[in-house]
């Protein structure tokens, strides 16, 4: 058997397509199908957002539709994409995680946010309070535990 040319199918690879990202999952004890969160990453500094992307592809269950790196950004983003989940720093050019916070729950079917930064879990506390936000985590202490708690917490 010769071996195939660029471009041109290997007959010895077996090639199945992928499942889309929201595709429903019949993993679940008594079949129950589950759809991925599917979540939306904010952050300036794409170091963090590479990070946080990290976190929720580990994490089972979720999967990062998307990234943006300003609270302008996050909100067409979010209004196109629809995500479930948005990982929202608090510091951002422009409108302010906050402010985008706010507005993004504001619309019809308003996604859960959930607030990054910094500072500490005293002042995330009022952040939360001032932009309906569900919770606050600060990014030292953002993992897979936690995306996954404040998930099930918010819902």
């Amino acid at each position: 058997m010769s071996t195939p040319r660029w471009g041109e199918p290997n007959p010895l690879v077996r090639s199945t397509p992928c499942a889309p990202a929201d595709a429903a999952r019949d993993d679940q004890p008594g079949g129950v199908l589950v759809a991925d969160v599917r979540v939306l990453i904010v952050d300036d500094q794409a170091p963090f957002r590479r990070a946080m992307a990290a976190v929720v592809e580990e994490t089972e269950g979720f999967v990062v539709i998307a990234d943006a790196a300003s609270g302008e950004e996050s909100l067409e983003t979010a209004a196109a994409l629809r995500p479930d989940l948005v990982l929202m720093d608090v510091n951002l050019p422009g409108i302010d995680g906050l402010e985008a916070t706010r507005r993004l729950r504001a619309g019809d079917q308003p996604p859960v946010v959930l607030l990054l930064s910094t500072y500490d879990d005293t002042d995330g506390e009022l952040f939360v309070a001032e932009s309906g936000a569900a919770g606050y985590v600060t990014k030292s202490a953002f993992g897979p535990d936690r995306l996954s708690a404040a998930w099930l917490s918010a819902r």
